[in-house]
């Protein structure tokens, strides 16, 4: 082994709960134990550093990292190594930085956001004496060229070292590591521009490292694991020799350089070096004879159209292809007996075929979703003939009646498995939205189901679930029940379900395990032990619960408000341009380049970050047809106005009033125009204040004039209409699509008409000037906390919303008896200025609270613990 091999370092970055879904599993469910596991396998298996990153929006990611890395720095196994932050959020890097014991490595800082804020950051880290990863990336992008990964990084060590004096032994760059052999010609000499870049910088910035993500270079060969290590291996052969040292690898699957097969090595080096212009083509042909499932051509490969009919059906249905599904429909049912036999026969062998794959892992959300797709085209060709027959004996595994409850209107999630449940022979009696109890039960007796289906996104949902349960208790059903949902849980399912119901409940986490559930419950020689199963694993449930200690001490909302949080007000608040309601209108295309894509992702349960999920080399094919699908959606709603968006937003004067915030109808704060009620964290804070939103608003005796807004907006106007065109012309996939991008254009336009609301209608920031990613990351001054979620759970806050800006008037908006907001595709909140205001969680109340917000709303306390519970500390 040479000296550059030696000192190559390898990062391991399973401890990252945005690349490794069971790693985020285990911090979610706060099993630490068992996530320690994970980094020390990472160390016995190799890791010379470790990345962790706690960046997930269900977590208290400050909290999560400061945990986990506490608890490291007692496991000596684990702690001979050096621990990489990595974070897009600064909070979380500095609490990171104030646990580790020696040098940590921040993961990242970068130009993107100007020379200050990179200057700072790097101030910061070097206070803490740590090392830092710098990406090669400016204000004006990601660098891909050899000069422009040069220039980047030169211009990066230039300020780090000459500026402020860092230290550029712990300055390592990231010149970003793209694919080759894509089959796009500006993509072929990405390796070499890496290759050479490192080469340069090692020797123009002096004692500087460089790292990079290897698994992007060969994600073109996904699925052809022998091409890919070879391809890795050849990469890090001449990388390493031209300075690379580092790089998150995964060491266990890595080929010897000398051992890789000498045509393969050749072809290899050919398209990472840029040999030939032909390398890529060469290398494709060659791929197949490593492992069959390799890509062996870059063009459409029409030999399935040569196989039996059935294995074509069944070709279509695994890969989504609808070109061809009708003649080679029409070409099977010929051949039957009869085209029932069709459907019974190839079309639920192949769908089968399908369950089987997602089952195990093999296949996607988005590729079974498709499936279904061409599963209706075909049955929809057979129906006609069907009816023909006047025969009514088609045999389904099942019938499940499934509803979002009453006062919720989101079913995309409810949707999918819907779908999934079909692709898997059931049948399915879908309710829709907002369905009362009574509806419910009444169609599962009418339809003869086999099972109900509950599922919910807002937490008065949970209430709702527990009395659909003990009303099928009263009225004497012994049908399994299903819950799903965000908002739901297996503890919840536990406590507050199961135990009102005597027949089977099992909450379903998400799609990927509804089938296996179902068909459980459904076979009678299985569904005993099942429910056996269930009753065990809820009984272990309750117990744990009934035992859990709160991971913070509780202090008395006396104790709370004495910590509250103080703001620095010795800058006057500055007064909104324009004071009270504003109707709002915004194109489509405008809101385009405002998308979040990472919670896109995630609806179709394809776990990743956006971009860095278009490269994964597990999901990254599948994102990057999802992405391509959603922005063709895109390009339709836009060109037909098929989506409209409409918003209101409003900003008045007001003023802090204990734990309340008095709204006035104008600046002479004489009327009010309404109160917000706030609840305040009350856990033992001993570094930090118990936060309330309230504390952000100036009191009112002080004197000073302080101002808040409001706003509301959907990006949902046509979208029942639209989602519904699609499903019953038997596309569920766009049905579904739809509904997500319509989700994803309405938090664009809460995060446009917030910037607007900064730069202009209020003004307090009008040079603000920042992209999209900075955006997302809420690098900008003052909040838009949201009824319903963290900073202020307490959903009927949103009606106060809507009466200040007479929200229904103005966009079509409406609220549900349960405070959800329809159309689905909708958001809404507050707006705070302070420029120390920031997002928190209230978490678990205690009952002293709970009383105070009762008095406070005018509420019985009956109605306070209805509205509360989900926080409240029992």
């Amino acid at each position: 082994m040479t000296a550059e091999f030696s000192s190559f370092i390898n990062i391991g970055e399973r401890t990252n709960v945005t690349g490794s879904a069971a790693f985020k599993r285990l911090v979610l469910n706060g099993d630490y134990e068992a996530a320690l596991d994970v980094a020390r396998q990472q160390v016995e298996n190799g890791a010379q550093i470790i990345d962790i990153n706690m960046d997930e929006a269900m977590l208290d990611s400050v909290e999560a990292m400061r945990t986990f890395l506490n608890l490291i720095a007692s496991e000596p196994d684990i702690s001979r190594v050096p621990i990489m932050i990595d974070s897009s959020k600064w909070e979380v890097i500095e609490a990171g930085l104030k646990c580790v014991q020696g040098k940590a490595i921040v993961n990242s800082i970068s130009l993107k956001e100007g020379e200050e804020a990179f200057l700072h950051h790097a101030k910061l880290l070097k206070r803490y004496g740590a090392a830092t990863v710098v990406m090669a990336f400016d204000e004006s992008g990601q660098a891909d060229t050899q000069a422009r990964k040069i220039e980047i990084c030169q211009r990066s060590y230039k300020l780090l070292t000459e500026t402020i004096g860092f230290p550029p032994e712990d300055i390592i760059f990231d010149p970003n590591i793209f694919a080759v052999a894509t089959g796009i010609e500006e993509h072929n000499n990405y390796a070499v521009d890496f290759i050479e870049a490192t080469r340069v910088i090692r020797q123009t910035c002096p004692y500087s490292h460089i790292s990079g993500g290897l698994s992007n270079i060969s994600f073109s060969f996904r699925g052809n694991n022998p091409v890919r290590e070879a391809m890795h291996s050849v990469f890090l052969y001449h990388a390493i020799r031209a300075g690379m040292d580092m790089a998150i690898v995964n060491a266990g699957q890595l080929e010897v350089y000398d051992e890789i097969p000498q045509e393969l090595r050749d072809a290899v080096e050919d398209v990472i070096l840029n040999r030939r212009e032909d390398g890529t083509e060469r290398l494709l042909e060659l791929a197949p004879k490593y492992q069959g499932d390799g890509k062996a051509a870059a063009v459409e490969d029409l030999s399935w159209r040569e196989q039996p009919v059935n294995k074509r059906l069944e070709h279509a249905l695994v890969k989504g292809i609808t070109d061809y599904i009708i003649d080679d429909t029409e070409e099977a049912r010929l051949a039957a007996e009869r085209p029932l036999h069709v459907i019974e026969g190839p079309l639920m062998d192949g769908m089968n075929v399908v369950g089987d794959l997602f089952g195990e892992g093999k296949m996607f959300l988005p590729q079974v979703v498709k499936s279904a797709r061409v599963m209706k085209k075909a049955v929809a060709h057979l129906q006609p003939y069907i009816e023909e027959e006047k025969t009514d004996d088609t045999r389904s595994n099942g019938k499940i009646l499934m509803a979002t409850v009453k006062g919720d209107v989101h079913d995309i999630g409810k949707n999918i498995v819907g779908v999934v449940l079909q692709c898997n022979n059931f049948e399915v009696v879908d309710l829709g939205v907002m369905v009362p109890c009574a509806t419910i039960l009444q169609t599962a007796k009418d339809e003869g189901v086999d099972m109900i289906g509950l599922s919910g996104l807002i937490t008065p949902s949970l209430d709702e679930m527990v009395h659909v349960a003990k009303e099928m208790e009263r009225q004497g059903f012994d049908l399994p029940l299903l819950i799903g949902g965000a908002t739901t849980s297996k503890a919840h399912t536990a406590v507050k379900i199961e135990q009102n119901y005597h027949a089977p409940v099992a909450y379903v986490p998400n799609a990927s395990r509804a089938v296996g559930v179902c068909q459980k419950l459904l076979k009678a020689d299985s569904r005993a032990i099942y429910a056996e199963e269930l009753s065990r694993e809820y009984d272990k449930v309750r117990d744990q619960h009934a035992r859990k200690q709160p991971r913070s001490r509780p202090v008395s909302l006396q104790n709370a408000r004495e910590n509250g949080f103080k703001p620095d007000f010795t800058q006057k608040p500055v007064k909104p341009r324009k004071l009270g309601v504003t109707p709002v209108s915004v194109e489509l295309d405008v809101l385009r380049k405002y998308i979040d894509w990472t919670p896109f992702f995630l609806t179709w349960s394809v776990a990743g970050k956006y971009p860095r999920i278009l490269d994964d080399e597990i999901v990254g094919e599948q994102a990057r047809e999802l992405f391509k699908d959603a922005n063709d959606m895109l390009d339709e709603v836009i060109k037909h106005k098929s989506l409209r968006a409409k918003g209101v937003i409003g900003l008045f004067p007001a003023n802090r009033v204990g734990d309340d915030i008095e709204i006035y109808q104008d600046d002479s704060r004489q009327a009010l125009a309404g109160v917000a009620h706030h609840l305040r964290q009350q856990t033992l804070k001993e570094q930090f204040s118990n936060y309330c939103l309230a504390d952000f608003v100036a009191e009112k005796v002080s004197g000073i004039s302080d101002y808040v807004g409001a706003f509301a907006v959907t990006a949902g106007i046509g979208e029942e209409e639209l989602a519904n065109h699609y499903i019953k012309a038997g596309d569920d996939y766009n049905g579904i699509m739809v509904k997500a991008v319509a989700d994803r254009l309405a938090e664009a336009f809460a995060e446009y008409l917030h910037e607007q609301v900064r730069k202009q209608y209020w003004g307090y920031a009008p040079d603000e000037d920042l992209d999209n990613d900075a955006l997302i990351r809420e690098k900008y001054q003052g909040i838009r906390p949201a009824p319903g979620y963290a900073a202020c759970p307490e959903h009927t806050e949103k009606q106060l919303i809507w009466d200040l800006l007479d929200a229904e008037k103005h966009t079509g908006m409406r609220l549900t008896e349960s405070y959800a907001m329809w159309p689905g595709a909708a958001v809404s909140g507050w707006y705070f200025s302070h420029p120390q205001s920031k997002y928190f969680a209230v978490a678990k109340i205690q009952r002293d609270q709970l009383e105070d917000y009762a008095q406070r709303k005018g509420w019985t306390m009956e109605t306070a613990e209805k509205w509360l519970a989900p926080n409240l500390n029992e």
